[in-house]
């Protein structure tokens, strides 16, 4: 019995570290070295769960491309089932600012009718499945009856009919703020629309929200940074992760709520997307202070 299965949403990241954000336009800028990493949601939530300590297994499409070759090696210490991508590996570029923040270009490497094998995930038992929100994955919910889900919808409007599967098929939504003109009417349709019990918005620096079907709207606070802000990649995936460490514990909302703020902090203060996710050890230090 794995604790976690994450579905989808590997990819990699060109890193490119530029003087402002937005970048005003220029001929050639000169910039610090150009990195790959390992990178993409689903990525984010297998490193991060495994860091702490939970059993992960991960099932993707991915390229017979060098993307693909380095997704598959940094992901080699977990458990992991692998189908090929038609068009090749999902890329990002991300553009980080001096300040951590980034503005990322997505290349999602689609392809119309493309579904994620059943054989790769069906034969998985797991106590929590989570789904990214890759076209191919929206297909997998009825083959995960009887299993929590949750998924995340990242910076969605609250409009694109695109995330509506994932957000109405799903026990746990995650989303940001950053694209909500009204963030508690956008997790009250959810609730309203869907079958999900709990929804939580992240709100950055200003923390995040929780609205649950048998409580109010909650307001949580961010976590200190442990030390100055280096990259922002992979924050919101280290929160999940952090939150699900949680639930999969059987802790409360607002303990779960916590523990995803230390993880994202975390996050925030090391360079890259999914390198150097906080440790069980650390999560746990860090929470009693």
């Amino acid at each position: 019995m794995k604790d976690v299965l994450v579905l989808g949403g590997a990819g990699v990241d060109s890193t490119v570290y530029v003087p402002e954000l937005p970048l005003p336009y220029r001929d050639t800028y000169h910039v610090p070295p150009v990195v790959d990493r390992i990178g993409n949601t689903g990525a984010g939530v297998t490193l991060g769960c495994a860091a702490l300590g939970l059993d992960v297994a991960f099932a993707d499409l991915i390229g017979d491309d060098p993307q693909g070759a380095l997704v598959r090696d940094a992901l080699r210490g977990v458990d992991c089932a692998w189908s090929h991508a038609e068009a090749g590996t999902r890329r990002s570029v991300l553009l980080v600012g001096p300040d951590g923040r980034r503005t990322s270009l997505f290349d999602p490497k689609a392809t119309p009718g493309e579904r994620l094998p059943r054989h790769l995930y069906t034969g998985v038992r797991a106590r929590h499945a989570h789904v990214s929100i890759t076209d191919f994955c929206r297909h997998v919910y009825p083959d995960l009856a009887g299993t929590p889900t949750s998924t995340d919808l990242h910076d969605w409007d609250g409009v694109n009919p695109y995330h509506e599967d994932f957000a109405h098929r799903s026990d746990l939504v995650f989303l940001s703020a950053t694209a909500l003109p009204d963030p508690p009417a956008t997790m009250r349709a959810i609730l309203a629309r869907g079958r999900a019990h709990t929804v939580v918005c992240t709100r950055g620096a200003d923390g995040c929200l929780v609205l649950t079907r048998d409580g109010d709207l909650r307001a949580f606070p961010a976590a200190p940074l442990p030390g100055p802000v280096a990259d922002t990649n992979g924050a919101g995936d280290a929160f999940v992760s952090g939150f699900l460490y949680g639930t999969l514990r059987g802790l409360p909302v607002d303990t779960c709520a916590r523990l995803g703020a230390i993880a994202g902090a975390h996050a925030c203060t090391t360079p890259g997307t999914h390198e150097s996710p906080i440790t069980e050890a650390t999560l746990l230090e860090r929470s009693r202070t």
